[in-house]
Parts: C-alpha cells; structure tokens; sequence
C-alpha cells in the first residue's frame, strides 16, 4: 500500500511516500511562504520524482496537532480534501509523537517539546516499547519553558525548536543525566508521520472527517474583533 503523509504544524513542511513501510521520499522544506502555497506542489513533487501519481495512493496522514493554528487547519482540511476526492482511507496522528519518533535511543524517556509562540511549549513526553513503539507518558500540554519539570529517574532526550529555543529556562535541560537530541533530529519528518499513522490503521483506528478537529491545546491566537456597536 502506498502512503503520503505529510506535516503542517510549525515553520517546516514535510511530506513522504511510503510504499509499505518503506520511505520512498521524504523532505522537510524550510520556505517563508504560507503553507497553503507549497504543501500542494510539494506533494506533486514526491509524486514526480517517485514515478507515481495520487491514484496510486492508498492511504493518508497528515499531523492534527498542536502546533501552528493555521498550519494544521491547512494540513486537515487539505486532508479532508483528499479523502473526498479519492474515497480512500486517512489517520491523523499526534505532532508531539512524530517528533518524538526521531530519537531512537532505547532505555530513555523522550521529552518531545514544541515551541508555542506566546513564550510557551508544547511539551509531552513518551516511552519505547517492544518494536519502537512509543508510549505516552502523561498528557500533551501546553505551559511555559520555566515549569517544565523531570519526574524521571532515567535520562531523558529532549527533542524539538521549543527545548532549542528555551534551553536556558527549561531546569531539566541542565541536568546532568538529560541532553538535546542532535540537530537533525530537531524537525518533524512526514515519514515518521506515516508511521504513526500506520499504526493506527493496522488497529482500524482511522480518521473521521466530519468529526475530525485540530488539536490546539490551548485558545487560538487569533479571536473575531468585538462588533462595534451602532451610536
């Protein structure tokens, strides 16, 4: 089965094809356009230079959050799009769990942290088990850098832009048994996102799109102005 997946939720862009579970294509682009201007051509491309077409596809994955306010909602709806002109199947998937599918050190928690904007992170951390899966550890939230806490007596790889960014305030971060995932670690890759999102498909626990919502932690940055009332 042929898999794209792709992921919306923060300054990158990343999509992938999977034929099975092996990666055909995977890029993450760092551009300063809107994503709605790029994820499209961007799928045209791994369409291009992997020889296929969206006929071919069979199944779909897209992040659902958090992350970007705006970026998920063009990544869900983009993905809605595609199940209705096609009729085939999707899944959304954790943001914080694809991040976090990048570290592949066993024996260690995995603190998967985004940046938020607004001086906060999303932060959610997680576990291996048998075969790489990962568990989650608690729940997503959202918070400031400065409350971040380690209740773990193992050591913890902290991975994302919100651990790079809050370094300094994340207590944590300073820790001797804890560290930083490596840089290119530090982006989220479509391909992790399909893998998540077979996972899912493999349990029948597919995507809903009449149901589907982003996941956005807290309220959306943006709120409708007050209607000026009339004299």
């Amino acid at each position: 089965m042929l898999t794209l997946a792709f992921d919306t939720s923060s300054k990158t862009l990343s999509v992938a094809l999977l034929r099975d579970r092996t990666v055909l294509y995977d890029t993450i682009l760092h551009k300063e356009q809107n994503h709605s201007e790029v994820l499209l051509p961007a799928i045209d491309e791994a369409c291009r230079q992997t020889g296929t077409s969206m006929r071919d596809v069979g199944f779909f994955a897209c992040t659902l959050g958090p992350g970007s306010f705006t970026g998920l909602r063009i990544g869900l709806s983009t993905l809605k799009g595609l199940i209705m002109a096609t009729g085939k199947p999707a899944a959304g998937v954790s943001t914080l769990a694809a991040l976090a599918l990048n570290v592949e050190e066993p024996d260690t928690v995995i603190g998967s942290v985004m940046d938020a904007g607004r001086g906060q992170v999303y932060l959610a951390y997680y576990r291996r088990g048998n075969g790489g899966i990962l568990y989650p550890v608690g729940n997503q939230q959202a918070l400031d850098p400065q409350n971040v806490e380690d209740p773990f007596p193992e050591p913890v790889i902290y991975v994302g832009d919100g651990a790079v960014r809050y370094a300094g305030l994340i207590r944590p971060l300073s820790a001797q048994k804890n560290k930083m995932a490596p840089a290119e670690q530090q982006f989220i890759s479509a391909a992790a996102v399909a893998r998540l999102a077979l996972e899912k498909y493999s349990r029948k626990d597919l995507l809903d799109p009449a149901r589907s919502v982003p996941v956005y932690l807290r309220s959306v940055d943006a709120l409708p102005k007050k209607p000026i009332m009339p004299l």
